[in-house]
């Protein structure tokens, strides 16, 4: 007697080997992040990735096909986690302050950790790669979260609770004034990890600045 078709699929859909590429995948994502940030792109070997995940270097190859895309996927991977797409939902969740302030305390969440200052300054830094590095990390997390902002500011332009001329540029506002002073001093490691109060009123101000700069007329 021929199995069902439901145990058969039931069987596929919990066969061996899935939840173990997962979190395979997952090892090599975390092992590659910390290793790009220790050691910058130059200084990052498929091997030493696969080494530290504790997978063979065919595993990796297999998952993300060369260090380039390994790379851009882990940048993406972590934005994608900090600031996930609904956070930039089109349909209002509330008031519009409180969405954007949600946003603020997500964006400078994932600046500011010590991982993204370590990101940023191997960026900067004259042995990081050639142009092409600097293009994929700014198309995997910047490119993508500026653009989530901007379509966002679209839809409350749309619904008439903001007046911009320029999405875009607005958006490049946004994220600049909530970096602010604070994250310069941090990037020059002038300035420790801000305590929550100190977070909370460097946000308030910035998200009320930037309503009042686009404020209907």
């Amino acid at each position: 007697m021929s199995s069902s078709p439901t145990l058969n699929s039931k069987a596929k859909s919990n066969g061996p080997g899935r939840p173990k590429d997962l979190g395979k995948r997952a090892a090599i994502l975390g092992a590659a992040r910390a290793m790009f940030m220790e050691l910058g792109y130059a200084g990052v070997s498929m091997d030493g990735i696969a080494a530290r995940a504790g997978v063979s270097k065919l595993t990796v190859y297999s998952h993300f096909g060369d260090k380039e895309s390994l790379f851009s996927e882990a940048i993406r991977a972590q934005c994608q986690h900090m600031m996930p797409d609904d956070l930039f939902d089109h349909a209002p969740k509330g008031a519009l302050r409180e969405q954007l302030t949600e946003i603020a305390h997500a964006f400078f969440a994932m600046v500011s950790t010590e991982s993204a200052i370590s990101t940023h300054r191997m960026m900067m830094a004259p042995g990081t790669g050639d142009v092409h590095i600097r293009e994929m990390f700014w198309d995997a997390g910047p490119k993508r979260t500026h653009r989530a902002l901007a379509d966002f500011l679209s839809a409350r332009v749309a619904d008439g609770q903001l007046e911009i001329p320029d999405v875009a540029r607005a958006a490049s506002q946004f994220f600049c004034l909530l970096k602010g002073e604070l994250y310069a001093l941090m990037m020059c490691g002038l300035h420790g990890q801000p305590t929550p109060a100190q977070v909370d009123e460097h946000i308030d101000t910035s998200v009320d600045f930037f309503l009042r700069a686009y404020a209907p007329r």
